[in-house]
């Protein structure tokens, strides 16, 4: 369910490359102008934008959003105009190599996505950086946050509601044994579960766990694990068992305190606008009494506020 609001009156493709090109003209950019129109167009819509600057100007938009741009809203701008590979692939990639290398950042995107989409970005990445994300993983993880990642980027796993619930008990038990029942973990056992069983059995085997041995498996893999591996395995658990509440706590902890964490607001509100946006903003409701776009006004400000209103969508 996208939150992306397209205007009342359709514009086409060229009209927007032409009032974008008058944005950037002149001393200084009209950026109230680029967010009013970019905010509010579609993947295709912006496919096909990027295209017609191109055609009428013979130049890159992204490259002269990026020269005329600055700061957070520039951040912000820059990952919208990709499409929802490119822009995985661009924050997985600079995640893995920059000067700091963020593989908080890396493994959440990863572990988040649905195996069709992690497929999709992977043949991306490589045709953007010339290298295969599995190597990337191999240079910058290790350990067994190494082992799940490789795990989970390679197994084609089941994306459909089926769950067969001799296998969810099977599994439920084999996970109780590895860690809980035993002295020291078997990480290869939360490994192998977690890395290849579809969302909807994690869901169910997370629901048999707590009925048949009174904790949560939430729990048990954060007394079990710890660091980046435990991380990551609970970004799969909470993206099998409620996505929305998984992503609407990552912006809660992004915002609070002192100071914002503007990356991964940036990253969470552009990557799921025209995806469960919708669910996001009402688990947030729901679990901290305010709505998303209240929280998000109070903690930012200017041109990269707007933006990132736009893309959440009425205040509801």
């Amino acid at each position: 369910m996208s939150t992306v609001t397209v205007p009342p009156v359709l514009t086409s493709p060229r009209d927007d490359a032409i009032q974008l090109y008058r944005a950037f003209k002149g001393l200084g950019c009209d950026t109230e102008a680029v967010v009013h129109i970019l905010a509010h167009r579609d993947a295709t819509q912006r496919g096909l934008i990027q295209q017609e600057y191109r055609a009428t100007y013979s130049e890159d938009l992204v490259k002269r959003l990026s020269s005329e741009l600055s700061g957070n809203v520039k951040r912000a701008v820059l990952l919208w105009v990709q499409d929802p590979a490119g822009r995985d692939a661009s924050i997985v990639r600079q995640a893995l190599s920059g000067n700091v290398v963020d593989l908080k950042a890396a493994t959440e995107v990863i572990c988040s996505r649905t195996p069709s989409q992690i497929q999709h970005f992977k043949q991306v990445y490589f045709a953007m950086f010339g290298v295969y994300l599995e190597q990337d993983i191999e240079y910058q993880a290790s350990g067994d946050h190494k082992k799940l990642l490789l795990a989970y980027v390679r197994v084609p796993r089941y994306e459909g509601p089926e769950v067969e619930k001799a296998m969810v008990e099977k599994d439920a038990k084999a996970l109780f044994k590895a860690g809980e029942k035993k002295l020291g973990t078997d990480e290869n056992t939360f490994i192998r579960i977690f890395s290849e069983k579809s969302r909807a059995h994690l869901a169910a085997v997370s629901t048999a766990y707590h009925s048949v041995y009174g904790n949560s498996l939430q729990k048990a893999v954060k007394s079990e694990t710890s660091g980046h591996f435990e991380f990551a395995l609970l970004t799969i658990l909470q993206s099998a068992e409620n996505s929305g509440k998984y992503f609407a706590k990552v912006l809660h902890k992004a915002m609070k305190g002192l100071g914002t964490d503007d990356t991964t607001l940036t990253r969470i509100i552009v990557t799921r606008a025209e995806i469960d946006l919708q669910y996001i903003k009402q688990e947030y409701r729901k679990k901290y009494g305010k709505t998303l776009n209240d929280a998000v006004h109070s903690e930012t400000s200017g041109h990269y506020r707007a933006f990132l209103l736009a893309l959440l969508g009425p205040n509801q």
